[in-house]
């Protein structure tokens, strides 16, 4: 259930985001208008509901003004409670902000992937225009008392354009993918830029401890007349005659939601459909979308080298990867696609039998129904990426293990480690090995620890949900933060120099 609101939350609220909380598409009959999904319009959408607000962001298509299309918007504003106000972009803008500066250079640069990176000067200047184009529209539907909350790694830029015109404005960012360490974003050419346009910001909000200390590591060697205090739900950091407060705020899910779900009858009639359908065979889950930060191709090696060192697993574990189709015009990512299909088709050309395929995989959209099924059928949930700012999926997976006889294998660069270290089996996902072994202890934890590890996190999330992390996040900007918040402790894997050691 959403927060209750209290007394420093009772302004209005304005959301900045890249795209609206809706899905407009083009029919063969008209326009039609669809709820988004995902945890930030589950959470946010009571809220503005709640006390009235605005919602500005582009609908996903290049659009021009006066179509059929805008009435329709209207309409979906109506049934809202709250406005919805399209950035309309161009191609040229889609091309060069979106796919350019946002995808080709902010998204694998702060992923630590420097050379998947396309430093285009024409999208560093496209990207300042959209960014403008957003902060015209705020000035233009907002009120002075709003709290105006911009999200994530597109509009970086929105509240140092908004300062000129707004200067008392309060003004949080929340950005959703990690931040980079000190000597890989030093490749930006924009890099103080950057930094600058973040300093514009009344509050930043991270997802993880370690994102927060790669930002103030940073302006500590880049900007070192800024002076940062730490102490509390955020740091204060001093920027001349402003002070920028520095939290880290874990995205959670909509627990109670997923869990609900997974006890309906309706998954309960799926779940067993799928238990005649798939065997007697141990279930090993995968859902990602397609990109070359969520190690794909590492997790299928792992898989493969499961089977060749671990001979029990053979007609016993199966493999069932969904890959959701992302940016199916990107070259780099058809490639990735070719490379994910190849191994697929030589692990089972390698390892099936009669009756047995060890990969299952699966190229499309998974209905919710499904994909909740799945998550609690699985005897192991496999998380392996190379970077994320938090991967909902693992935790998604724990809230549907209603039973807790499932495992779950999770990245120790996924941000949701912080978190999730009570339960889960971290793994280093460049170590094929590693994940090898963590698989096959996972396939045959005892019960117990099983129960153990999944009930420990499941606590976690179970408080601290998406509506927990809107409560959070807005108390730190307009009043106090919960006197309990506590800051997840940052993941370190723990070494046993005794078994590192290499005997020549």
């Amino acid at each position: 259930m959403p927060f209750a609101l209290s007394p420093p939350l009772s302004r209005r609220l304005l959301v900045v985001s890249n795209r609206l909380p809706v899905v407009l598409e083009k029919t063969e009959t008209g326009w039609s208008l669809k709820p988004g999904s995902g945890g930030l319009v589950n959470a946010l959408a009571p809220v503005l509901s709640h006390r009235g607000g605005v919602w500005i962001g582009w609908p996903g298509l290049a659009l021009e003004k006066g179509g059929e299309w805008e009435e329709l918007m209207a309409e979906g504003f109506r049934e809202r409670g709250y406005e919805l106000e399209p950035i309309l972009l161009s191609e040229r803008e889609v091309k060069l902000f979106y796919e350019g500066f946002a995808n080709a250079v902010i998204w694998p640069l702060f992923h630590d992937l420097t050379g998947s990176c396309d430093f285009d000067p024409a999208y560093w200047y496209a990207y300042l225009e959209v960014n403008r184009k957003f902060a015209d529209a705020v000035v233009e539907h907002g009120l002075p008392d709003d709290f105006i909350w911009v999200q994530d790694y597109q509009l970086i830029h929105v509240a140092e354009f908004l300062r000129p015109q707004a200067a008392a404005r309060r003004i949080g960012f929340f950005l959703h993918i990690p931040f980079p360490p000190l000597d890989i974003f030093l490749k930006l050419p924009w890099r103080g830029q950057v930094l600058a346009a973040l300093l514009a910001y009344d509050l930043l909000g991270f997802q993880t401890p370690r994102d927060k200390r790669n930002f103030l590591h940073c302006l500590k060697h880049l900007l070192p007349e800024v002076r940062t205090v730490h102490g509390g739900a955020a740091d204060k950091v001093r920027v001349g005659e402003r002070t920028v407060r520095v939290g880290a705020f874990p995205i959670g899910i909509d627990y109670a939601t997923f869990e609900e779900t997974a006890l309906s009858d309706e998954v309960e009639r799926r779940i067993e459909d799928l238990r005649r359908r798939i065997g007697p065979y141990d279930l090993v889950v995968g859902v990602d979308r397609l990109d070359y930060t969520k190690g794909l191709p590492e997790r299928l090696l792992a898989f493969r080298n499961a089977l060749e060192r671990y001979p029990d697993l053979r007609d016993k574990a199966r493999l069932m990867q969904f890959v959701v189709p992302s940016r199916e015009g990107v070259a780099e990512y058809q490639a990735l696609k070719a490379k994910i299909e190849r191994l697929v088709g030589e692990i089972n050309g390698e390892y099936s039998t009669a009756g047995w395929v060890p990969v299952h995989y699966y190229y499309r959209h998974l209905p919710r129904r499904d994909l909740v099924a799945l998550y609690r059928l699985a005897r192991v949930g496999f998380v392996t990426s190379l970077k994320d700012g938090m991967n909902l999926v693992a935790k998604e997976f724990c809230a549907c293990q209603v039973e807790a006889n499932g495992a779950l294998v999770l990245s120790e660069f996924a941000g949701a480690a912080a978190q999730l270290q009570v339960g889960a089996l971290l793994v280093n996902p460049h170590d094929i090995e590693g994940m090898a072994d963590a698989l096959h202890y996972a396939l045959h934890m005892p019960a117990d620890e099983r129960l153990r590890r999944m009930r420990a996190m499941q606590e976690i999330l179970r408080q601290q949900d998406i509506f927990w992390w809107v409560d959070v996040y807005l108390k730190t900007a307009l009043g106090e933060a919960p006197d309990d918040f506590r800051t997840p402790k940052e993941y370190f894997p723990q070494l046993d120099l005794e078994d590192a050691w290499i005997e020549l």
